[in-house]
């Protein structure tokens, strides 16, 4: 009798062992009730919990763009069950590329991007549209930018026409101007320095005597002030696609001892350029809103994510800063 229950106890213990075994195999492979697998990005546009957004930038060195992540990460914290990744592609359209094929092949829920430019941007759309995958395009829109799920970002052209209108108020509709320019072919770039040029062509004793890229750099700009300067070239104004080539600018104009003669402006209002117009050193700037451009562009890729109607254009308005008002965008820094 002892020997029968000591077998059957026996029994009873490994028959318990392999329902566990069975049990434990069984939770790693098998989809849940939707049929969608336990892992992977596509969960939450198939009605499981975790959302996952691919976000592609241009350059994590950029002070401006790294304001812009700071938006996304800031949201980022407000969401429960988004997880965000971030890329850096150091501003090359190729390794962007990759990074966005990386992405769909990940099967993320959304892709949010800031092109690298407005050339290569029209095929990583067209692959994400292909995979079902949303994009949205953030800061850089291109012709085309429609295909794209939604833009969210503030139109260039109207930052160039602000910036130079105000110069040439400042310098009662004459005189000589000099145009930084950011990377070549870059939207913002194009757009900027066309606003720019729309105001210049409208002042007849307004004239454009130089024009440069400094390619959105600090240094770069520095570099090229200093070029022009030692060219001869009368300059009264010099009129940056950015702040960072302007303060550049300035400092090279500094050196020099010439920044007390010339007109500096510049575009996005970043806090180190905040206290060159306080300081009277930069003249003109144009507050593009880094922050709710980040907020917006990672708001509107998890909706898109969950599958709900989101507006195809997003616009952040630009805001004219000069020395007058300069205090008020100060805070919105602090």
């Amino acid at each position: 009798m002892k020997k029968f229950s000591m077998v059957l106890l026996l029994s009873l213990v490994f028959a318990m062992i392999v329902s566990a075994c069975s049990s434990g195999t069984n939770q790693s492979t098998a989809p849940d009730q939707s049929g969608a697998k336990p892992s992977g990005g596509n969960d939450a546009a198939s009605g499981g919990k975790k959302i996952v957004i691919g976000a592609a930038l241009p350059d994590f060195s950029d002070k401006w763009l790294s304001y812009l992540q700071d938006g996304m990460k800031k949201y980022q914290a407000t969401q429960k069950d988004v997880e965000v990744t971030y890329v850096d592609a150091q501003n090359d359209a190729n390794k962007q590329l990759a990074q966005v094929e990386n992405f769909i092949s990940q099967k993320v829920n959304a892709i949010a991007i800031v092109p690298v430019d407005t050339v290569s941007i029209v095929d990583m759309v067209d692959r994400a549209n292909k995979a079902n995958i949303p994009i949205v395009v953030v800061n850089r829109s291109y012709d085309g930018v429609d295909k794209a799920t939604s833009y969210v970002g503030s139109e260039s052209i109207t930052a160039g026409i602000m910036e130079m209108e105000e110069v040439a108020k400042l310098l009662n509709n004459k005189g000589n101007i000099g145009i930084m320019t950011g990377q070549s072919g870059q939207e913002a770039q194009i757009k900027r320095t066309e606003g720019n040029k729309q105001i210049i062509s409208k002042n007849p004793e307004m004239k454009l005597v130089l024009e440069g890229t400094g390619s959105w750099d600090r240094a770069k700009g520095m570099a090229l002030m200093e070029n022009w300067l030692n060219s001869g070239q009368k300059i009264d104004a010099v009129v940056s696609n950015n702040d960072e080539m302007a303060i550049g600018a300035i400092m090279a104009a500094e050196a020099a001892g010439k920044a007390k003669d010339i007109v500096f402006a510049g575009v996005d209002a970043t806090p180190d350029a905040l206290e060159f117009v306080k300081s009277g050193k930069l003249h003109v700037t144009v507050f593009q809103n880094a922050d709710g451009q980040g907020r917006g562009a990672l708001e509107t890729a998890i909706k898109a994510a969950k599958g709900e109607k989101v507006e195809k254009n997003v616009y952040i308005p630009y805001e004219l800063v000069t020395k007058a008002n300069v205090e008020e965008y100060i805070k919105k820094w602090q």
